[in-house]
């Protein structure tokens, strides 16, 4: 059954659909992000960028900063303990094109938490309300506001935490349905953020362990959610987002891709990737997503993808990596792994 609430809007702009690519450092990248809104994400959100305008000067948080041609929405992740700084951040960001502001309080990296960010912030609910409100009066653009249910199972706090961030004027609140002792272990629980959605006004974004068409139905059922938000499921398989949607949309699923769509898919990718960091980078940033898709490609079993992973991993050029995706899908799935791995000659040249 279909959804008659009006779609989510965060400020001025209105969501085309309920789901939404969550940022994650490492992944969602302009490639990453652009074909995820190709296959039908309503809201694409970029990597945390450290609040430190410092640091913007390495390769990785150019990279991580740079949206050129995105459509928009472009939405910006900025991280940080410093409510002064934060709210520069938000404003540098802005003013290079950011036309949605978030804020990371849901990272559980330690390296992030243990410089009072992330997930730790929600340890002290002065300095977070501090943090909002500096950074919603910096910008004109609109503040969002990623968290989880709180620091431990002892201090849920979430309830406080989405209050404040209403009182703020924070224009959406996603929900990572963990405490950040539990990292990404054990399951998410949706009670926090259906106890969350009922004490606030602003759009509410369930995130956590939401993997297919039918589990996003149940939790946005659940909780009461204005969408959903997808991170580890979405990893090598995009078409997870026009897959909901259109069971959002029609209450069934959507054809699978196909191993013509697959083939394509893999090889814009692989592309983007080499484009965007260069070949020698791209080639190495690639490998882990080409294991990601191989995870869901029910085509082989445990053995066969650790063959092809192997194989991939040991090519050194965007063309040999191409050609890879070329091998994979000309065999059947049982000659596949073994298949590919004698063409492809150990120095990475396909073979005759």
């Amino acid at each position: 059954m279909s959804d008659s609430r009006p779609l989510p809007r965060i400020g001025r702009h209105a969501l085309p659909n309920r789901v939404i690519l969550a940022p994650m450092a490492g992944v969602t990248d302009r490639p990453f992000r652009a074909l995820c809104r190709r296959l039908g994400a309503g809201l694409v959100v970029g990597e945390m960028v450290t609040s430190d305008p410092n640091l913007w000067h390495t390769r990785k948080s150019r990279l991580r900063m740079d949206h050129r041609g995105e459509p928009g929405p472009r939405a910006v992740q900025i991280a940080g303990g410093d409510a002064e700084m934060l709210a520069e951040a938000a404003r540098l960001n802005a003013e290079m094109g950011a036309e949605i502001i978030d804020i990371n309080m849901g990272c559980p990296a330690k390296k992030v938490c243990n410089k009072a960010a992330g997930s730790a912030l929600l340890r002290d609910e002065a300095l977070v309300a501090d943090i909002l409100g500096s950074v919603v009066a910096a910008v004109d653009v609109p503040v969002t506001l990623k968290i989880r249910t709180g620091w431990c199972a002892d201090s849920n706090n979430g309830v406080r935490v989405a209050r404040l961030a209403e009182a703020a004027g924070i224009q959406a609140l996603a929900v990572h349905g963990r405490h950040r002792q539990q990292r990404y272990g054990g399951e998410a629980e949706y009670d926090t953020i259906a106890a969350i959605k009922a004490a606030v006004s602003l759009p509410v974004f369930a995130n956590g362990d939401i993997d297919s068409p039918e589990k996003a139905r149940r939790v946005l059922d659940y909780t009461g959610a204005d969408a959903v938000m997808i991170g580890r499921g979405a990893q090598g398989n995009p078409w997870i987002f026009r897959e909901i949607d259109h069971y959002l949309r029609h209450g069934r699923r959507l054809a699978p891709p196909d191993a013509t769509e697959r083939a394509a898919v893999l090889h814009g990718h692989l592309k983007a990737l080499h484009d965007f960091y260069g070949e020698h980078m791209g080639v190495r940033i690639a490998r882990k997503h080409l294991g990601w898709y191989l995870a869901g490609d029910a085509r082989f079993d445990d053995d066969g993808r650790r063959t092809l992973r192997a194989t991939f991993n040991g090519l050194d050029s965007a063309a040999d990596q191409s050609r890879f995706i070329d091998e994979l899908f000309r065999h059947g799935s049982a000659a596949a792994p073994d298949r590919v791995a004698r063409v492809m000659t150990p120095d990475g040249t396909c073979a005759a």
